[in-house]
């Protein structure tokens, strides 16, 4: 991919850690100018107070091969958003590509609690965050995005369509969100669509981010020992996965056959041939229908 993207500019929001990062990094690497945002910086934390900042993920973009750009950003602040795309306007004339990765929900969903129990003030912050910042964010930055034909929308999300449709998610609100998002990706997919440009819905799979490996005390390089406590982990793939999906849907010059579709890391490397990091080619979705939800024993031969 090194150089698939070279003179495209993305924006990647969301790009603090975890799939964005992952994202923002990969499109680096295939050599696109990549502007990053979040909010939490060097100078301030958000209210993770986590050590990733969104200008460390700026430098990653830039050793990774493209230039990035990073610009702290409330998504909620729609102000702050007509002001980021006027800079990206500003700076480069156009935009390629936008990532909606913005989520922020972690510490706000309760696992397995009935919507009448659930904190509300926390679940309707939840919907805030990860579907209103989507909606602000498309308003101001799509007709940038629309002044250049080819252009590519991607809404991430957790899970694909036809596996959320069947499947209680978490919560309430978790459910809602995720579902949420998927939507956007078919409607954005209809309404750019004519206009010559492309929206998709992506899911990444179990990913392994900085959150996920805390809460299980290892580390990438050590991630394996997470398998004592939770065997299943053994599908779960580096932010890098979904990021090099992203690189190959953009760098496609055939990606309207994806409008309006919900698309996965793993399904997308079938198609595209790329890897993970250590060469595997996780298939998340397809194991967790096959193997995770009938309880069957952890086992991720053949899906990776």
């Amino acid at each position: 991919m090194a150089g698939a993207l070279k003179g495209k500019v993305a924006l990647v929001a969301g790009a603090t850690r975890g799939a964005g990062r992952g994202i923002a990094v990969e499109l680096g690497a295939a050599g696109a100018t990549v502007y990053v945002t979040g909010r939490s910086t060097r100078a301030q934390r958000s209210e993770y107070d986590r050590p990733e900042t969104v200008e460390d993920t700026a430098d990653l973009v830039t050793a990774a091969g493209g230039l990035g750009i990073a610009v702290p950003t409330d998504h909620l602040v729609p102000a702050q958003v007509r002001g980021l795309v006027d800079r990206i306007d500003a700076e480069q004339g156009r935009l390629d590509i936008l990532v909606n990765d913005i989520w922020g929900g972690e510490n706000l969903f309760q696992w397995d609690t009935p919507v009448w129990e659930h904190d509300l003030d926390k679940g309707l912050r939840l919907l805030r965050l990860a579907v209103e910042t989507h909606a602000v964010t498309s308003h101001h930055a799509l007709p940038l995005l629309l002044r250049h034909p080819g252009g590519l929308v991607v809404e991430v999300t957790d899970g694909t369509a036809e596996y959320n449709r069947d499947t209680y998610r978490v919560s309430f609100f978790y459910d809602l969100a995720k579902t949420s998002v998927l939507r956007m990706g078919f409607a954005l997919g209809e309404e750019l669509g004519p206009r010559g440009a492309t929206a998709v819905a992506l899911t990444p799979g179990w990913m392994r981010s900085e959150i996920m490996l805390g809460h299980f005390g290892v580390t990438e390089e050590n991630w394996r020992d997470a398998l004592r406590i939770q065997p299943h982990f053994c599908i779960s793939e580096t932010p890098f996965f979904v990021g090099r999906a992203v690189a190959a849907l953009a760098a496609d010059p055939e990606v309207g056959r994806w409008n309006g579709r919900s698309l996965s890391s793993g399904g997308l490397a079938q198609v595209y041939g790329f890897t993970d990091r250590d060469g595997s080619r996780p298939d998340a979705w397809r194991y967790m229908v096959e193997v995770q939800d009938p309880g069957r024993p952890a086992d991720a031969t053949g899906y990776r």
